[in-house]
């Protein structure tokens, strides 16, 4: 199967000024060499540590920035190579929510301007049709008519997502880009997002990549999992094969901190020590080496390459290069 969108070594440097020259410039590594395909109809969830990359992907997938290296594939076609009607339409195609419902919806627009904005963008149908196309969207995303004519801040955090996502909706899109979409809600509320993401892919047919810090969330809602660490993918996988058996060790001590609501499990919890390394500076060989139990003398001089274990899983450990086949 072709995927529907496609990324191959993509990296992104943004140049910083040295502390001792006005002149001279080191790099901050945001993506340093990321590599994922993904399939229509499934959602990918990616998950890591905050600055490991992950809102860096989805800007470099909406072409928000240009990546330093690398390329994007949307359906066979180069992202970076697309003219500007190619563009405009791959936009049409590829939408994102974002984060912070409260900050992302303009506060002097009632919600039927705010939803039709992308159709006035794109100059999609008639007025009438664009504002039949708003009523649609809100009851789809589980709020009430009346609410058209109100502004966002008479709505609560869980109400104001819901319109990010109806917005997101309004040109059609194949694929939405979650970037933390519930992180700033409620718990219970999290639970109502999560189950109207999953109702609306069933009905719409859509492919998420869907980003978030908590492993429960990716746990519930993914399909497939990439584990992100400074700027690289180290563990891809079915969302089964990651929580049962993961490879990489970076990966089973995420998946051993995530909060048991039984303290007579005995669950030994695998601690992380150190910080995360500077992405300005990281550190040879493996950049996970310096904080990881399981440390080689290899690990330290080479950096591990994808492997592709059993099952078709990808791993980028020393622990792991002989069970599979280099990518």
């Amino acid at each position: 199967m072709e995927p529907i969108l496609s990324v191959k070594d993509l990296k992104k440097y943004y140049p910083i000024k040295k502390e001792d020259s006005f002149f001279k410039f080191d790099h901050l590594r945001a993506l340093d060499g990321i590599s994922f395909d993904l399939y229509e109809g499934e959602t990918l969830g990616m998950v890591g540590e905050s600055g490991c990359g992950k809102s860096t992907t989805r800007k470099m997938l909406l072409n928000v920035e240009p990546p330093t290296g690398g390329e994007m594939y949307y359906r066979g076609s180069s992202i970076l190579q697309m003219d500007r009607p190619a563009l405009k339409q791959y936009r049409r195609n590829v939408q994102t929510v974002y984060q912070d419902p409260y900050s992302s919806l303009n506060p002097k627009w009632k919600v039927m301007k705010l939803v039709a904005e992308p159709m006035n963008i794109h100059k999609i149908g008639s007025r009438r049709e664009r504002q039949e196309k708003v009523r649609e969207l809100i009851h789809l995303v589980g709020l009430r008519e009346e609410h058209i004519d109100c502004f966002a801040h008479e709505f609560s955090g869980g109400q104001r997502q819901r319109i990010s996502i109806a917005r997101s909706l309004a040109l059609d899109p194949q694929v939405i880009i979650a970037d933390e979409p519930v992180s700033a809600l409620d718990v219970s509320i999290q639970a109502q997002v999560i189950n109207l993401f999953e109702d609306l892919k069933r009905k719409l047919n859509l492919t998420y990549i869907f980003i978030s810090h908590d492993l429960n969330v990716i746990k519930h809602i993914s399909d497939r999992v990439a584990v992100m660490y400074l700027g690289k993918i180290v563990e891809i996988a079915e969302t089964g094969d990651i929580f049962d058996n993961p490879l990489h060790p970076y990966t089973r001590a995420l998946i051993s901190a995530i909060p048991i609501p039984d303290p007579e499990t005995g669950v030994k919890l695998t601690v992380l020590e150190g910080e995360i390394p500077s992405p300005i500076n990281p550190p040879e060989g493996c950049a996970f080496h310096p904080r990881c139990s399981e440390v080689m003398d290899q690990c330290k001089k080479e950096a591990p390459e994808m492997f592709t274990a059993e099952g078709g899983r990808r791993v980028a450990c020393h622990l792991h290069s002989g069970v599979g086949s280099r990518v």
